[in-house]
């Protein structure tokens, strides 16, 4: 095998389908990339046996082939290269190893036998459709932060992705929960995603995912089956497997009758939550809110670091209530915000508030309260 690839084409490519691999792996062909070099075009996968990555480049292919590279190795090389460089990468002669060239600089590096590599399963992932990327982008967006670590609940260590329905408008709607919160964003539906199935995509397949829009304007290829998802986009393909398991009834949690309402200037609060847990324990982060027509008091007391308060004026009239909240999910809800206001729609202070976005209605957060 033998091709030579323009540097930046080859960075890109590497730098998307390497992410993918584990700095550590006990298989060792897991920590290689797989190069198909054929028709003009170097094919980029990579692999972690849950999710796959390939990436098509332009390529000059002087000889066809196969080869595995060490991935983070070969993006490492790639990156240190001058701006500009040809790079060329051959296989061939005695030497059991990949040489790759460009200018003066060359190095031999290990491969492994690309037979070897794991090629993920092509299922017949029943529904197809297409969506903006910039609604792809904005789901993960709204949703991404609230996604569960805790591994015992597996369910919930993913973006569950649906078609659903509201007021008579069919919507593709994105829920992550970890318990104590919950992120919900929807988009209208696509042409062709009415027969979806409801399905939980991993966090590391959306993180890869939100990577991968970064680069791309246009729309992206959605294709679905109960057991896998794959977003086509432009270049570069992505393919995971998806959570088997139910994700909770989200809609119970969703209070829809919280009759005390709050609206606050989104900057100068999340700028006050921010200064005031500066000195909140560690371990709860609680931040109480003392509400009051026309104001809300934030306070923090904390028996080793002191205590903090602010006030700020707020459109309440309802009457006077406490309630406490985890400062950094404060903050993770108001960064989402798009509008000028934060909405809270609250009952009592120890029932989940409904936390609104006064610029886009189609999405909503839940948080539940802390004893403070």
């Amino acid at each position: 095998m033998k091709l030579t690839i323009e540097r930046a084409i080859l960075l890109k490519a590497l730098g998307h389908v390497q992410a993918v691999v584990e700095r550590r792996n006990t298989i060792p062909i897991l920590s290689n990339v797989l190069i198909n070099a054929s028709d003009g075009f170097a094919r980029f996968t990579a692999t972690d046996l849950d999710m796959e990555i390939v990436e098509e480049a332009e390529a000059q292919v002087e000889r066809e082939g196969l080869i595995t590279a060490p991935a983070h190795t070969l993006y490492e090389i790639a990156r240190k290269l001058p701006e500009g460089s040809q790079v060329t990468l051959e296989l061939g002669g005695d030497d059991p190893r990949i040489l790759l060239s460009a200018g003066r600089s060359r190095f031999n590096l290990p491969i492994l036998p690309p037979g070897d590599f794991p090629v993920m399963p092509s299922e017949d992932l029943a529904v197809s459709f297409t969506a903006p990327a910039s609604e792809i982008a904005r789901l993960i967006d709204k949703t991404r932060f609230a996604i569960s670590t805790e591994e015992t609940r597996y369910y919930l260590n993913g973006i569950h992705l649906h078609a659903a329905e509201r007021d008579g408008r069919k919507t593709l709607r994105a829920v992550a929960t970890d318990g104590h919160r919950l992120a919900l964003a929807e988009t209208d539906l696509p042409d062709g995603a009415q027969g979806m199935p409801a399905v939980i995509v991993p966090r590391k397949p959306i993180q890869e995912l939100r990577r991968l829009l970064e680069d791309l304007d246009g729309d992206v290829d959605v294709s679905v089956s109960d057991g896998k998802i794959r977003f086509q986009l432009g270049a570069a393909v992505l393919t995971s497997k998806l959570i088997d398991g139910t994700f909770p009834d989200y809609e119970r949690v969703i209070p829809r009758g919280n009759d005390k309402i709050m609206r606050i200037d989104r900057a100068p609060f999340a700028q006050a939550v921010d200064r005031v847990a500066t000195i909140s324990q560690e371990k709860s982060r609680s931040v109480k809110l003392s509400l009051a027509p026309g104001q809300v008091t934030l306070t923090v007391n904390n028996p080793e670091s002191g205590a903090a308060n602010e006030e700020l004026v707020a459109d309440y009239s309802s009457d006077e209530m406490t309630i406490g909240f985890n400062a950094r999910y404060l903050l993770d809800v108001a960064s989402q915000i798009e509008g000028d206001e934060v909405i809270f729609e609250l009952a009592d202070s120890g029932s989940p508030t409904r936390v609104t976005d006064s610029g886009d209605a189609d999405a909503e957060y839940v948080l539940m309260p802390l004893r403070v």
